[in-house]
């Protein structure tokens, strides 16, 4: 790490460094003291998820004096928590400071005492189900579940779960996975269910199941793993999947064949990332630096600009912030003011009832 031996920098410095407060500190002096610590280390941020390379470029452009230190980006969530452990009494570069990951890994970490709090200054716009009250964890972005449509073999798309059990859609819909494993595709049951009214947890996966029986009894349900291609072929015109990845296949096939990503009118569930920052961070004034820049209306367009929702997207769309053209290439921003941010005792009841259940509710074996 450099230190820049300016008495500005270090008084700053002197004066942040050791804060775990809770509220953002006053940017102009939080600036100086991540300059004098002159190095962010940052862990698993892929340059193509969610446009975390632009994100980035866009950090270091603001600050070109603090050097973005970029460790293992295909590491998962599991793995940065243990690079934090390997690293607490480490303050060279392998030590990182900040994290992103899944929901269920923030509450974790804090009760592990692997994380410090701090609030960003927009702390007020993000979802109070989407944060830790104490300022430890916080929603980055997110996406919700929704429909990618073939528009060349279906002429009204569905609207909402219930319509899946429609005749027309005969042979036409497919998860993203098989529900007895996969995430993406327990979430979605957990969608369709609170469609069918279930609350979450342990209703919506029944209701889920349910509702996927009547699909599956129509003729309607593909007991294979829906994807880009299987979309492009035909073989699953209807797959529901993570708005970011259904938005992405579609610029991929490139209007061939053209797609629709249709967000459900009911049951709008949302999985959710989070950000945190090491209580061993090496840099803690850049790390809130960071956090700050993520959470300010350029960093959270950043990752709009790869199709993750920020986590102030609604707060953004209201006050104008989101450029047209980002608009024109997403779903109608109103249909994610429903969005439902399930919590981690509600994902784990409806995973339970989903994956013990999905053989003899539904009795379709989904493959590959």
């Amino acid at each position: 790490m450099t230190i820049q031996s300016t008495a500005a920098g270090l008084a700053a410095l002197s004066l942040l460094a050791g804060s775990g407060a809770a509220m953002a500190q006053d940017l102009a002096a939080l600036e100086e003291a991540a300059k004098a610590e002159g190095m962010l280390t940052t862990i698993a941020l892929p340059h193509d998820w969610c446009n975390y390379g632009g994100v980035i470029e866009g950090f270091k452009a603001k600050y070109p004096e603090i050097r973005v230190n970029e460790l293992n980006p295909d590491a998962g969530s599991a793995d940065e928590l243990e690079a934090i452990r390997a690293n607490k009494d480490n303050k060279g570069p392998q030590a990182p400071d900040v994290i992103d990951v899944g929901l269920s890994f923030g509450p974790q970490a804090k009760a592990e005492g692997l994380i410090q709090p701090y609030k960003v200054a927009t702390w007020d716009t993000i979802p109070d189900d989407a944060k830790d009250a104490e300022g430890y964890w916080y929603g980055d972005y997110y996406g919700v579940m929704a429909f990618g449509v073939n528009s060349d073999l279906i002429d009204e798309v569905p609207k909402s779960w219930k319509d899946l059990a429609k005749p027309e859609y005969a042979n036409a819909f497919a998860l993203a996975g098989d529900p007895r494993a996969s995430a993406q595709a327990i979430i979605s049951v957990m969608a369709a269910g609170i469609a069918n009214g279930g609350e979450p947890g342990e209703a919506s996966g029944q209701k889920g199941m349910e509702l996927m029986a009547e699909v599956h009894k129509a003729g309607n349900f593909v007991p294979v793993i829906g994807k880009s291609a299987t979309i492009a072929q035909g073989a699953t015109p209807i797959v529901t999947a993570w708005d970011y990845n259904l938005l992405s296949w579609r610029d991929s096939l490139n209007g061939n064949p053209p797609v629709e990503v249709i967000i459900p009118e009911d049951g709008v569930v949302a999985g959710v990332y989070v950000q945190a920052i090491s209580a061993y961070a090496p840099h803690p004034n850049a790390a809130k630096l960071w956090m700050e820049y993520l959470y300010s209306d350029e960093g959270q367009l950043g990752w709009l600009k790869g199709y993750c929702h920020p986590i102030r997207f609604n707060d953004l769309v209201q006050n104008g912030k989101v450029p047209q053209e980002l608009l024109d290439a997403l779903p109608p921003a109103e249909a994610y003011e429903k969005a439902i941010f399930p919590t981690l005792e509600q994902q784990e009841a409806n995973k339970k009832v989903v994956t013990e259940g999905w053989d003899s509710v539904v009795g379709a074996a989904v493959q590959e």
